[in-house]
């Protein structure tokens, strides 16, 4: 075993089982309602260290290239790395079960007094919360990936957003480099 694998925290702690993720995912579901990467990523990286934050960012990062929400692909994912089929089963419905159940009461409590003035505050102080969470995810999610060095993937990043985001490229032209010097940047960098 590599001295990278023995010092993650994911390497120390035993997985859990299909009970502790239910747990896990519903306290991750309840407390990060509207926005639930940065307490996902407090929870199985920080809280339970269950996972390195390097191990976290790679996990993150192939869940956003498959179709469906990138939480709930990381719900299915984690859950069957751990516990197989039911931990999967075990980590969506954690994930999914407080949202639905405070989105009926809050539908119900909307209905007989969505009209006030104060709850149009309410909802907007919420939206400014949930984007600043998921700014400091983002930046705490940068600090990990680039700790060790600055790679040629972190300068194509930058300036694929430079193009795309900034100079307003059009986006297939940007992807149609980005994508193949992406691809040869990372054959280069594991051989």
């Amino acid at each position: 075993m590599t001295k990278k694998e023995q010092s993650g925290p994911s390497a120390a702690s035993p997985r859990p089982g299909a009970a502790e993720l239910f747990v896990a995912f519903a306290t991750i579901a309840a407390c990060g309602f509207g926005g639930v990467l940065a307490w996902a990523r407090h929870v199985i990286v920080k809280k339970r260290g269950w996972l390195s934050p390097e191990e976290f960012n790679e996990q993150f990062a192939l869940c956003q290239v498959l179709p469906g929400g990138n939480i709930l692909n990381f719900a299915v994912m984690y859950g069957c790395r751990c516990a197989g089929a039911l931990g999967s089963l075990a980590a969506v419905l954690g994930l999914v079960g407080p949202p639905v159940i405070l989105m009926i009461i809050a539908g119900i409590l909307y209905r007989g007094s969505g009209d006030l003035p104060i709850l149009h505050g309410v909802f907007a102080s919420l939206a400014a919360a949930a984007a600043g969470l998921l700014i400091a995810t983002a930046v705490q999610m940068v600090a990990a990936s680039i700790k060790s060095r600055l790679r040629p993937g972190h300068i194509l990043a930058a300036a694929t957003f430079l193009a795309a985001g900034v100079l307003r490229l059009p986006l297939v032209w940007v992807m149609a480099v980005a994508a193949p010097v992406g691809v040869a940047l990372a054959w280069w960098e594991q051989r």
